[in-house]
């Protein structure tokens, strides 16, 4: 059973739904997301500074004392086309204060002014950044929620792909790692999930991919090489229409070597650990707190 707080939630996130989004302007959606996100906030004394990350601009969120090098980097959902290191905050936020960790959130360019491949160069670009900053990979976890999930596994296979040495670490909640939109619970959870619509996500994927193949390895890393990844988590919802993304991926990671955990949570929805006020998410950001802190390098 999950909490009244979740479920209210979910009514809410319902009564949100567009049947059609291609009938809206991408700006109106985006202040939609905006405002459902501004429910989210930071912990209190979190502190926030710009910079230019190599290309991309980012913020750095920062709810530790520590002045250690050790950073998380993290990357946005939105469909490619939405959300900002602000929207995400919240979560931001409360990450870096369970891990006494700071958290470079990256704003890379978004569809469909900037498609495919600009959101896996800006994620390169800041997490070389990084490195030129003299933090060692060692003391690096990279990670992300929805799109940004899969942005997290395509920088990844572009990492390893250039010979770049990869973080010590990766965690997805909820990714999107097909835009084919092959996985079963595309359709079998579409009545039931509060946020995702069937149409809405072929409007993102066409948005993003701008008539590149969707199955390339850099726009759906689940048809991708996925030997030699650091550890992964993932995090899912089982009310969710992109639920069987993360088991596929989960079982593709595990079939090709590399040390991956997933966890369900039943009958919750798409990225409810961005709703940091719930109970559920509290819990579940504190489980990724400590996969975190057991991969990442203090130093």
């Amino acid at each position: 059973m999950i909490s009244q707080e979740a479920k209210n939630v979910m009514a809410f996130m319902s009564t949100m739904k567009v049947p059609n989004i291609r009938d809206l302007p991408i700006g109106l959606l985006r202040q939609g997301l905006e405002h459902m996100m501004s429910f989210s906030q930071p912990p209190l004394g979190c502190k926030f500074e710009k910079v230019e990350s190599g290309g991309p601009d980012a913020l750095w969120v920062n709810a530790s004392p520590r002045t250690d090098k050790s950073t998380i980097l993290y990357l946005h959902g939105g469909a490619y086309s939405m959300g900002s290191s602000h929207t995400h905050a919240g979560i931001t936020g409360v990450l870096s204060e369970l891990t006494q960790t700071r958290v470079l959130s990256v704003d890379y360019r978004l569809a469909p002014e900037n498609p495919h491949p600009a959101a896996v160069e800006d994620a390169v670009s800041a997490y070389c950044w990084l490195l030129d900053q003299g933090v060692a990979a060692k003391s690096i976890v990279v990670g992300g929620d929805s799109a940004g999930g899969g942005l997290t596994f395509s920088t990844m296979i572009a990492l390893k792909n250039k010979k770049v040495r990869l973080p010590a670490a990766v965690f997805a909640l909820s990714p999107w790692v097909d835009l084919a939109l092959t996985g079963e619970t595309i359709t079998t959870k579409a009545d039931i999930d509060p946020m995702i619509t069937l149409s809405g996500a072929y409007y993102m994927v066409e948005l993003y991919a701008n008539d590149a193949d969707v199955r390339l390895p850099l726009i759906s890393p689940l048809y991708a090489d996925l030997k030699g990844l650091p550890p992964v988590l993932i995090h899912v919802g089982t009310s969710e229409m992109l639920h069987s993304d993360s088991l596929r991926m989960a079982k593709a990671l595990q079939k090709a070597g590399v040390d991956c955990v997933i966890k369900e949570w039943e009958d919750l929805f798409h990225v409810f650990q961005s709703v940091v006020f719930l109970p559920e998410a509290r819990t579940a950001n504190e489980e990724i707190a400590v996969f975190i802190k057991s991969h990442i390098n203090k130093s």
